[in-house]
């Protein structure tokens, strides 16, 4: 970040709503929700209060950065619109990061041994199945590098990839029978390592998806009638 860049940011794709305005010299405010739904109506509070602690108006934002995924398909929709929209208000970039890893990053901050250590994310998609993905080490951007992309698997493979993984993050570890050392990102978290990816390498704030909506168009598109 450069001097007096502010980065807001956004975490909407768990079960919690979270904000941080964040500069270069630190952390200007943060609030955080726990909340299975209602981010639609929690988030924009959220950010108005984060911007009246630090004294500062959205004018000010060098930034956005947002969760992408995977997570929960209402609360990913819920965090990019905002973050769509403020970036177009603003005119200022709007940066994704992935949850799971702003998940591994912070484990790896959390224990030393991490950073040099295999590090599973494990989600809870709430619909019988697990969202997971490896990382193993930093890059030379400090970020964690990823084994592989995420995707969804049954419990049966979460559980298989688990005991071969030293650390075990996310808010589907205990059903892989692993205690997890985080749950939800961090969104201070979410904003340094937005800033930490180069512009060339940024995360466009597209939702990352692994698996189909549930809701299903009816026969006829929808139609009442032919």
């Amino acid at each position: 970040m450069t001097p007096g860049f502010l980065t807001l940011a956004l975490d909407t794709a768990l079960a919690a709503c979270s904000v941080a305005l964040v500069s270069p010299d630190g952390v200007l405010a943060t609030r955080h929700q726990p909340m299975e739904r209602g981010q639609a109506e929690a988030l924009v509070p959220l950010i108005a209060a984060v911007m009246a602690e630090a004294d500062q108006t959205p004018s000010a934002l060098g930034q956005v950065a947002v969760t992408i995924g995977p997570g929960s398909f209402t609360g990913l929709r819920v965090g990019l619109a905002t973050a769509r929209g403020l970036g177009v208000a603003l005119g200022c970039p709007v940066r994704g990061v992935g949850v799971a890893e702003a998940l591994a990053d912070a484990v790896m901050d959390h224990d030393r041994a991490a950073s040099e250590a295999s590090v599973l994310v494990v989600i809870d998609s709430k619909r019988g199945d697990l969202f997971v993905q490896r990382f193993a080490g930093r890059d030379a951007q400090g970020l964690p590098r990823a084994v592989d992309s995420p995707r969804a698997v049954s419990l049966d493979e979460a559980q298989a990839l688990a005991e071969g993984a030293s650390f075990v993050a996310g808010d589907g570890a205990l059903k892989v029978g692993r205690a997890p050392v985080v749950v939800f990102p961090d969104p201070v978290r979410v904003a340094r390592l937005a800033a930490r990816r180069p512009p060339e390498a940024a995360l466009a704030p597209l939702p990352l998806y692994l698996r189909p909506p549930d809701a299903v168009l009816a026969p006829n598109g929808g139609r009442l009638w032919a």
